[in-house]
């Protein structure tokens, strides 16, 4: 489904990807790992186009992507729903999801999809009329999932979505997020230093260590492996 093949990425003249390649196949969970400043949120940036590969590819159904501005992205099914969920706080929660919308297709459906979310997250419905800026984290990062899916994705790539979250509301959107894949039938790439949890959930995962891909495997062998439980379980 997402294929990216030995991608260099740059912050100017600071290199921060080395040669990163890794698939991402359809209807599955797949996990990047690593520590603060591996790559992780550099590898969902560059997808997006965001940032652009100064070498290397990626293409998503076979087609390349990369050079695609981000809007076209979004209208090739692929959305980013960020780190710190980036919300338009002064908006309520109904204008934040449409403005999850605005491409053609979505536009189209937006009164159909706007009730499911509001079907997954019944909190959202209740404070429609309510400014983002005021919501709990929990419910801003619900907010920020909805409008995700207002896009119609095909591919939903989560930014540290337990970030700042409670433990009890972190459980919560991973199995908000597992349901999302099994029952809406939309392909998961997450990108989490909650390891353990998103070992245990996904069906592939890869590990960044300084820009560079240093392992793979199913979520079972890298919860396995001795350098993972070192270096991430504490163990």
């Amino acid at each position: 489904m997402l294929r990216v093949n030995d991608i260099d990425v740059f912050y100017g003249d600071l290199q921060v990807l080395w040669d990163v390649s890794f698939e991402v196949k359809e209807g599955e969970i797949l996990v990047l790992i690593g520590a603060n400043g591996a790559g992780k949120s550099t590898t969902i940036r560059t997808i997006s186009s965001l940032l652009a590969p100064t070498k290397g590819s990626i293409e998503f159904n076979g087609i390349p992507i990369n050079g695609s501005p981000p809007h076209k992205i979004i209208e090739h099914g692929i959305v980013h729903v960020p780190e710190g969920r980036r919300l338009f706080s002064e908006m309520n929660v109904e204008e934040n999801l449409i403005m999850g919308s605005l491409a053609h297709a979505a536009k189209q459906e937006r009164r159909k999809t706007m009730q499911h979310v509001f079907e997954l997250f019944p909190r959202m419905r209740e404070r429609r009329k309510q400014s983002a800026g005021t919501l709990s984290g929990g419910e801003q990062q619900m907010l920020a999932i909805g409008r995700g899916l207002m896009s119609l994705p095909k591919l939903m790539m989560f930014d540290e979505p337990s970030l700042g979250l409670a433990p009890i509301l972190v459980h919560e959107i991973f199995e908000m997020i597992k349901r999302i894949n099994r029952e809406e039938g939309v392909t998961i790439l997450l990108v989490e230093q909650n390891v353990r949890q998103t070992l245990a959930m996904c069906n592939r995962a890869y590990a960044l260590e300084n820009g560079r891909v240093v392992l793979e495997g199913s979520g079972k062998e890298l919860m396995e492996d001795e350098h993972v439980k070192e270096a991430y379980l504490g163990i």
